[in-house]
């Protein structure tokens, strides 16, 4: 009988097939470009004979994809892919970071986070059809387009399916060890707003408070307040576009991260209480997005883990397990006490930078390792 073991993969065709995911450019904040990438996933799950469902976007984000691939049991509890197909990477990025293979690696924008995991997760399914092999469970796959800002628009689409699963997979990119993801930290975000008072910068720069200056302090003491236990980072600071200006309005997001709930409960109590006035200006900040702790070590997961293992070792590589920061849509499938696994996907570096890459030599070994899980677990 054919098993996993038998499948055919090969590392040239994985790599073209790949190509034209790159190359469609899918930053969050662009709807019709993730839109765009929705449509080559869509085609290709098609090709798989998955049923398809298109979901609208909200929140002025693209879209997402759920398909059904076809199985005897297909509506019943089984496995469940969830992939996201927006980067971090603007239009434009492939100017910078082109799709090229050198010295063994390959690159191009959104390829190791996470469009090359998706990819390879797909081949394994089209390398078990044609081997004419029935897997134990049935798998939906679940394609979204905001990952890479929290999952403000889909989380909800997530945890409904994932609640209708028996276990699932989370094609996100490889540790560099090749290990795995068997928990994650818990994230906040928050909006921070400066109000000031304006003035002509040139001929009245007295007349004036700036909101572009108190912020800038504000973002320093934020970011000290960062310890082992709960982390702070501010970025995506804008103001106004006229130098000549004593700024009123400046605004600011800021990432907390913590191994704990409670951590970053008290982190969360600490910016919520910094709202307030200060030196002429009203400083506020808001809740955004939060991911849950995904508790480490749960008896589920760690057997799902130990079967991934074992199909890992079995192609002769280790695959460690560890709790990781960096957050990801397993976070919501695990908090549920849903048996998940995360970073099954390619093996890289670089990700969200211009040296973002994978490397070719373990396209194959991850591709099969995928396969073994798809076709074993019951």
């Amino acid at each position: 009988m054919t098993s996993w073991k038998d499948l055919s993969f090969d590392t040239n065709a994985i790599v073209e097939g790949l190509k034209p995911w790159i190359e469609c450019e899918s930053p969050t904040w662009d709807g019709a470009a993730c839109d765009r990438m929705m449509d080559l996933v869509a085609m290709k799950c098609a090709e798989l004979g998955a049923t398809i469902e298109r979901i609208p976007g909200v929140m002025g984000l693209g879209g997402s994809v759920r398909a059904h691939f076809p199985h005897p049991k297909m509506g019943t509890p089984g496995i469940m892919i969830t992939g996201h197909l927006d980067t971090v990477h603007p239009v434009g990025t492939l100017a910078k970071n082109p799709f090229r293979r050198e010295n063994g690696k390959v690159y191009g924008p959104g390829i190791q986070d996470m469009k090359g995991g998706n990819f390879i997760t797909l081949e394994a399914i089209r390398a078990i059809q044609d081997a004419g092999i029935e897997t134990p469970l049935p798998i939906v796959a679940l394609f979204t387009p905001d990952e890479e800002i929290g999952t403000p628009a889909t989380r909800t689409l997530i945890e409904t399916e994932a609640k209708r699963a028996k276990y699932v997979l989370c094609p996100e990119p490889s540790h560099p060890d090749n290990g795995v993801t068997t928990g994650r930290y818990a994230i906040a975000r928050f909006n921070l707003t400066t109000e000031g008072k304006p003035s002509h910068a040139g001929a009245d720069i007295k007349g004036g408070v700036s909101a572009v200056r108190e912020l800038a302090k504000r973002i320093i003491e934020i970011e000290e307040m960062t310890s082992e236990d709960c982390t702070f980072s501010c970025n995506n600071i804008a103001s106004g576009q006229w130098v000549n200006c004593v700024p009123s309005f400046a605004s600011a997001e800021c990432l907390s991260m913590a191994k704990e709930q409670a951590d970053l409960d008290a982190g969360i109590e600490k910016m919520l209480a910094l709202s307030g006035e200060r030196n002429g200006v009203k400083f506020t900040v808001t809740r955004g997005v939060t991911r849950p702790v995904w508790e480490p070590d749960m008896p589920g997961t760690m057997a799902l883990y130990e079967q991934a293992k074992a199909i890992s070792e079995e192609l002769g590589y280790a695959m460690p397990h560890r709790s990781q920061g960096g957050g990801s849509d397993a976070n919501f499938t695990g908090a549920l006490g849903i048996p998940s696994l995360c970073s099954l996907g390619v093996k890289g570096a670089g990700l969200h930078t211009l040296e973002e890459h994978i490397y070719e030599d373990m396209v194959v070994p991850r591709t099969r390792m995928m396969a073994g899980l798809l076709t074993t677990l019951a």
